[in-house]
C-alpha cells in the first residue's frame, strides 16, 4: 500500500511540474523602439539574462534615424571627428566601462580635466584658472596646484562640502549594481529612486539641497552654475539629483570612447542578434490583447508580444491604441555649434587668444548668448576647432563677433534631455498594464548614457518576471573591472 501511494504521490507532482512547465508562455518577440544606448542597453540585457530560452526571445529594433546611437553621436569637422552629442562618461559608470571592455573599444580620457577655465560674467572674466602650454609632467602638476589653491582662496570649504556631497550621491547610485538577486525588480521609478535612498533628491532643487549642504552663495552662483549650465544647460534650480549627477559629470578620471560612444550602441546591437530596422519610424503602437501591432511610416505592419518604447516619447507623435497618459514634459534644447577658425579675443575684452581660457563657462544670465565655449583641438596658433553649447541658435551675426575666423561652422539642435524642475513626477515604466515599456521615464531623476543603462538593465527583468513569472537571476557584480559576460537567468 505505501509503495501504491508513493507512486499516486510522484505522478501527482510530476504532472503538476509537468503541467506547470506546458502553461510558461513561449519566447516572445520584443520590438524596442529607439537604438539609443537605452535600447542597445535593453536588446542586450534581453540576451544575457536569457541565454537558455528556446527558442530564443526575438528581437526587432527601430530606429527613424539611418544611423544608431540615438543622442549619441559625432560629426565631422574639416575632415576630424568630434563628440556632437552625449560625450563624457565617469569612472564609475560601470555598465558603459563593461560594454567598452566586452566590445574591445578603447577608453578615451577626456580632455576637459586639463582644460584651463574661465568663468565669464558678460563682462569680464571673474575667475580664471592658470595655464602654460608645457609638456613636461612636473610642470602640469605645479600649474595644477596652483590652480587648486586659486580655487581654494576663492570658495574656501565650500569646494570639500560640494565634493562630499556629490560622493555621497554617487555612492547611493552604486547600489544599482550590486547583485541582481540582492535588488529588487522595480515597477516604478519611484520606488527604484526610494530603494536607492535619492528620491528625496528629485524633490527639491539643487540650490536648496547645497545651501543645506553649507555651500557658499558664491560657489553656487560660480562655479555650479557654469557645471549645470554646460551639462545641462539649465541653472541651480534643476532637481537635486540632476543637479548631482551634473556635478559629478566635472570631476576628474573622466572618460569616453575613442572614435565615438555611439559604438557602445552599435556594438551591443550587432552582439544581441537584432533584427535592425534603420530609417523607420513608428507612427502607432496598438495593443491587440494577446500582442501589439506597431505600424511605421513606410507602411509596414509588424507584430510582438513585448514592446519597449527606448526614446523620449516628449517630442514624438507616435499613436497608442489605447491612448497611454503620462505625465506632460518639456525637452530642455541645447544648440550645439561647432567652428572651425580662431576666437576673437576683443570680444571678452582681451588683447591675444592665448588670454582667452580653453573652457568658457558662464554664469546665469539671460542676456548671455551662450553657455559655454570649449578647444577640442589646437590645429596650430591660429587655428582650432571650437564646441559652443547654447540654449537658443546662435546667429552667424553672433558668431562673427566672437570668432575672428571662421572656416567652417556646423548647427546641431538636440532635445537633450528634460527640463528639470523639482519636485519631479515620473512616468511609469508600465505604460499600460500589460507588456508597454517605457525606459526614458528614468530620465526625469537623471539623464545621462549610464542612467539610460541602468534604467534598460531593470526593464529587461522587469519583462522576464512579469512575461515568464518567478525567476532567479545569477550575475556577476558590476564593480570595477567585472564582466556582464557571465550574467544569466533561470527560467
Amino acid at each position: 500500500m505505501a509503495i501504491i501511494l508513493t507512486l499516486f504521490t510522484f505522478l501527482a507532482i510530476s504532472q503538476t511540474l509537468y503541467s506547470s512547465h506546458a502553461a510558461s508562455p513561449p519566447a516572445p518577440t520584443v520590438c524596442i523602439i529607439g537604438s539609443g544606448i537605452g535600447g542597445s542597453s535593453a536588446a542586450h540585457f534581453l540576451r544575457h539574462y536569457s541565454p537558455n530560452s528556446a527558442p530564443p526571445i526575438k528581437i526587432r529594433m527601430f530606429e527613424r534615424n539611418d544611423v544608431v546611437g540615438g543622442r549619441m553621436a559625432t560629426v565631422n569637422v574639416a575632415g576630424e571627428t568630434f563628440e556632437a552629442g552625449a560625450s563624457i562618461l565617469h569612472p564609475k559608470n560601470y555598465h558603459a566601462r563593461n560594454y567598452t571592455k566586452l566590445l574591445d573599444l578603447e577608453f578615451r580620457t577626456s580632455l576637459s580635466d586639463s582644460l584651463s577655465l574661465g568663468i565669464w560674467d558678460g563682462k569680464k572674466f571673474v575667475f580664471k584658472t592658470l595655464e602654460i602650454d608645457s609638456n613636461i609632467p612636473f610642470v602640469d602638476k605645479v600649474v595644477s596646484l596652483a590652480n587648486s589653491v586659486l580655487l581654494f582662496f576663492r570658495y574656501g570649504l565650500s569646494l570639500f562640502r560640494m565634493g562630499s556631497f556629490v560622493e555621497k550621491t554617487v555612492d547611493r547610485f552604486l547600489k544599482y549594481y550590486d547583485e541582481p538577486a540582492s535588488r529588487p525588480i522595480f515597477e516604478t521609478v519611484d520606488e527604484m529612486l526610494k530603494w536607492g535612498g535619492l528620491y528625496n533628491l528629485t524633490t527639491r532643487t539643487l540650490q536648496d539641497e547645497l545651501v543645506d549642504a553649507g555651500l557658499s552663495p558664491l560657489l553656487i552662483k560660480e562655479l555650479v552654475t557654469v557645471i549645470t549650465r554646460i551639462n545641462y544647460g539649465q541653472s541651480v534650480y534643476i532637481s537635486g539629483l540632476a543637479g548631482a549627477v551634473s556635478l559629478a559629470g566635472s570631476g576628474g578620471g573622466l572618460w569616453s570612447v575613442k572614435g565615438g560612444n555611439w559604438q557602445m550602441a552599435a556594438g551591443l546591437i550587432n552582439q544581441s542578434d537584432v533584427s535592425l530596422h534603420l530609417h523607420e519610424e513608428i507612427e502607432s503602437v496598438a495593443n491587440l490583447g494577446d500582442y501589439y501591432e506597431l505600424n511605421s511610416t513606410k507602411g509596414n505592419s509588424y507584430t510582438c508580444e513585448v514592446a519597449v518604447v527606448a526614446t523620449p516619447l516628449d517630442e514624438l507623435n507616435i499613436q497608442f491604441i489605447p491612448p497611454i497618459s503620462i505625465p506632460k514634459r518639456k525637452l530642455q534644447h541645447t544648440h550645439a555649434t561647432f567652428v572651425r577658425g580662431l576666437l576673437n579675443p576683443a570680444y571678452f575684452g582681451l588683447n591675444a587668444v592665448t588670454d582667452i581660457p580653453e573652457l568658457v563657462g558662464t554664469v546665469e544670465d539671460p542676456d548671455l548668448p551662450f553657455t559655454c565655449i570649449s578647444v577640442l583641438k589646437k590645429h596650430d596658433e591660429k587655428d582650432a576647432t571650437y564646441k559652443m553649447f547654447s540654449r537658443q541658435s546662435l546667429s552667424d551675426a553672433l558668431l562673427d563677433s566672437v570668432f575672428s575666423v571662421r572656416k567652417e561652422t556646423i548647427r546641431i539642435n538636440w532635445g537633450a534631455y528634460p527640463h528639470y524642475d523639482a519636485p519631479e513626477v515620473f512616468a511609469p515604466f508600465i505604460l499600460d498594464n500589460r507588456h508597454l515599456y517605457y525606459i526614458n521615464a528614468f530620465e526625469n531623476a537623471a539623464s545621462t548614457m549610464e542612467t539610460s543603462a541602468v534604467a534598460a538593465e531593470n526593464i529587461v527583468r522587469l519583462i522576464l518576471s512579469r512575461y515568464f513569472g518567478k525567476i532567479t537571476l545569477h550575475s556577476s557584480n558590476l564593480s570595477a573591472g567585472s564582466h556582464i559576460e557571465g550574467s544569466h537567468i533561470d527560467l
